[in-house]
């Protein structure tokens, strides 16, 4: 790994693609900027927000127009494709990474594509690219056009998609064995971030499904060349993994019901010996309140008795009211 300085402001990496399909060459950080577009062929540049230098660089590099420029250095977070001039620019949502492990935390691509250069700028690292970076270094002989590595990318983050919903579907199943065990369990709270990240997912692939789709529309003096037929594909790919987000995310919010269902039928059931018990104790409270009293000529005041009398009418009043319950059938 080079760990010298980078003469490149907010480089994580470059590398340079050959004309004929050969080797591609990633540039050592101590290469200068004008290393890069030396021979024929295109070049990748993948920089890093983090670095204030970067819009500085940008102002530098030839072929980008100011909206291109704009789009490689927006912090926006939603999903963008133009296509303008032959060149296609935009923003594309993606999976951050860590260094010790994978999250299904969204992060934000901007990328500038034409027919000599695909630079990608990002804040965090990503998952897609980082797939899409040793790929190159197995086979950079796949790379023939810019193009083609924008369509690598977008098929590592169908992958990576297909990844998050396997875990999701495995957290599902998990969730529903709980659901519907005998044994009732509250699983709203674990069941709340499956929800939320499936309904993001969804969301943004819906957007980017729909720019893609415009932007195949295009006109074809607009569009880079070889795009028209990527985006087919892409659109064919994209769509698929939709299917199977849409089903997750039904599947969620089935399961949430199911969860809510179960729950009220607990505090239904719940509400229900509640009011049985209230319907036994009433009739005894009204005599033990009847005799509490501190009124003159109370019943069995007088005499030996009287609190086994008191007993009885209570004992009375229980078989009453459970023979009125059961004769109204709601025992």
């Amino acid at each position: 790994m080079d760990t010298l300085p980078a003469n490149i402001p907010g480089l994580v990496w470059a590398y340079r693609f050959r004309q004929d399909g050969g080797k591609a060459t990633r540039l050592a950080n101590s290469a200068p900027q004008a290393e890069l577009t030396n021979g024929s062929g295109f070049f990748w540049l993948h920089l890093s927000l983090a670095d204030a230098r970067v819009p500085g660089l940008l102002d530098s590099i030839e072929g980008l127009n100011d909206d291109a420029k704009a789009a490689l250095i927006t912090r926006d977070t939603h999903a963008a494709i133009t296509v303008d001039e032959q060149m296609l620019y935009g923003t594309l949502v993606d999976c951050q990474r860590e260094f010790d492990h994978e999250t299904a935390d969204l992060g934000w691509l901007h990328f500038a594509i034409s027919d000599r250069f695909i630079i990608t700028t990002r804040l965090q690292p990503l998952r897609s690219v980082e797939r899409a970076r040793a790929l190159i270094e197995k086979n950079p002989a796949k790379f023939e056009r810019p193009v083609d590595l924008f369509e690598t990318l977008m098929i590592e983050f169908q992958r990576t998609l297909i990844s998050i919903v396997m875990e999701m579907t495995d957290e599902l199943n998990v969730i529903e064995d709980f659901v519907y065990d005998t044994t009732p369990r509250d699983e709203r709270r674990r069941l709340a971030p499956v929800r939320r990240t499936v309904v993001k997912l969804h969301r943004h692939l819906r957007t980017v499904l729909a720019l893609m789709r415009r932007a195949a529309a295009s006109h074809d003096d607009e569009m880079p060349f070889g795009f028209e037929d990527v985006a087919g594909r892409l659109t064919g790919r994209l769509e698929t993994v939709d299917h199977d987000i849409y089903a997750l995310q039904d599947r969620a919010r089935l399961l949430h019901e199911e969860i809510d269902s179960k729950l009220s039928s607990e505090t239904n059931r719940h509400l229900y010996i509640l009011s049985i018990m209230t319907a036994f104790l009433l009739p005894p409270t009204l005599v033990t309140g009847f005799f509490g009293m501190n009124t003159a000529n109370l019943p069995f005041a007088e005499g030996s008795g009287g609190t086994e009398y008191a007993v009885a009418l209570i004992i009375a009043s229980i078989l009453l009211a459970w023979w009125l319950l059961k004769r109204v059938r709601i025992l």
